[in-house]
């Protein structure tokens, strides 16, 4: 609904404006009616406020973002004292890392995205096997090739860290440890962590498991912060709303670019809102990286996304079943084979490589894959070739260079704590 509802409220706020004499504002004669409707819902003038996440009753406690930030940027949350969420997600590279493949202890299966803005997602990793922001940030923590840790060393550093235990009581409440516990331990790690968690009794296990649960409930608060600033193109749609248009806004190149992206190029059909995305999963023919399968993409990841116990509908969850509704009615079809999440592009000329393997370099690649859109090595590629001339495509290259701009985030949060 809010997807239908921006272009319209666009619409009319152009209309209340100029009435209907869009053709007549200075530097807006080449826009049709209907382009202008499109291109106003696309500035970040039509972001709504940031939607709640009843999953988490922290999301928005300035107490809980401190904590996150402080947890973020910390390396001790690794097995290796080496690597912290901003090891993978540098704010100097808008939240991304500049590499094809992941790295923190080990090589990871795929490509970095920007976590600015993701706040505004119903879904979280390429495959959108997660369904809030704090259930995606335990997930790295925990995984092999990523912080390589566990739940139970990380109650053990916080609850032993003065400074840590302080800033969770006063978020989350006393902080219980159990008489016995083991050295590490998790449900799903090699067989001496499993062993070591199944000495704990279910009590226990839900007591360490929720602690967990609080500490991405935290994280999640923090980059609840991290938010795409102003562009120019922001600001060429500001001035057609204000009735002037200064020539040097976009250059014709630039504006030639941003028609085709709306129309011929059809790449609004996946990058629309004012994020650049729809949220949505979609199969468009990207090959995988060589030597590895190809990705299963959303037909394992709604499955995973339901059998996870940090989803909207488990026991640590703060959302009734209500409120959990993309979980409980996501959409489970043959056709969602290698479909992959759309990402923003919002910063896109600051975050390369591309694509969910970083399989492609440059934007030039980018632009000639979806001219071509060639066959898919699973199921069938959504995009339908373009017939886009070089001109063309120089054209919406330049158009996509507008879109990055300095964040809208307190300098604060972009840098490390003093620890």
């Amino acid at each position: 609904m809010k997807d239908l509802l921006l272009p319209l409220l666009a619409s009319m706020t152009l209309i209340a404006v100029f009435g209907w004499n869009y053709l007549s504002i200075p530097g807006v004669a080449d826009w049709s009616e209907e382009e202008l409707k499109l291109i106003a819902s696309l500035s970040l003038d039509a972001l709504p406020p940031l939607p709640a996440d009843p999953s988490n009753f922290v999301a928005d406690d300035p107490a809980a973002a401190e904590l996150g930030h402080r947890l973020y940027f910390d390396t001790r949350l690794s097995s290796n004292a080496q690597v912290a969420c901003a090891t993978c997600h540098k704010p100097e590279l808008m939240f991304t890392d500049g590499l094809a493949l992941a790295v923190g202890v080990g090589i990871g299966p795929m490509h970095t995205p920007s976590l600015v803005g993701l706040a505004y997602s119903p879904w979280f990793y390429w495959d959108g096997r997660k369904d809030s922001q704090w259930a995606q940030a335990l997930a790295p923590l925990e995984a092999k090739h990523e912080h390589a840790t566990d739940r139970v060393q990380l109650l053990r550093l916080i609850s032993s860290d003065t400074v840590y235990r302080d800033m969770y009581e006063n978020v989350f409440g006393p902080l219980d440890l159990p008489t016995v516990l083991p050295e590490s331990g998790m449900p799903e790690g090699d067989l001496q962590q499993q062993a070591s968690w199944n000495t704990l009794d279910s009590e226990t296990q839900s007591a360490v498991s929720r602690f967990f649960a609080n500490l991405g409930k935290a994280i999640a608060a923090y980059e609840r912060k991290l938010l795409p600033g102003r562009t120019r193109f922001d600001d060429y749609v500001a001035q057609m709303l204000a009735g002037s248009v200064d020539d040097s806004a976009l250059s014709n190149s630039e504006q030639d670019g941003l028609k085709l992206f709306i129309g011929k190029g059809q790449c609004v059909t996946c990058h629309n809102g004012p994020l650049f995305t729809n949220h949505e999963f979609h199969n468009t023919g990207v090959l995988a990286v060589d030597g590895r399968l190809p990705s299963m993409g959303r037909y394992d990841g709604v499955r995973i996304s339901r059998e996870d116990s940090f989803n909207c509908l488990g026991e640590f969850s703060d959302a009734s079943s209500a409120q959990c509704i993309e979980l409980r009615f996501a959409r489970d079809a043959n056709d969602l084979v290698g479909a992959l999440k759309t990402p923003t592009l919002r910063n896109i000329s600051l975050t390369a490589p591309y694509m969910h393997s970083g399989q492609m370099t440059s934007l030039t690649q980018v632009v000639n894959h979806y001219n071509e859109a060639p066959s898919s090595m699973l199921s069938h590629n959504e995009a339908k070739p373009l017939g886009l001339r070089v001109v063309e495509r120089s054209q919406l290259e330049d158009f996509l260079m507008t879109l990055s701009a300095p964040l809208a985030t307190e300098q604060k949060w972009l840098v490390a704590p003093d620890y």
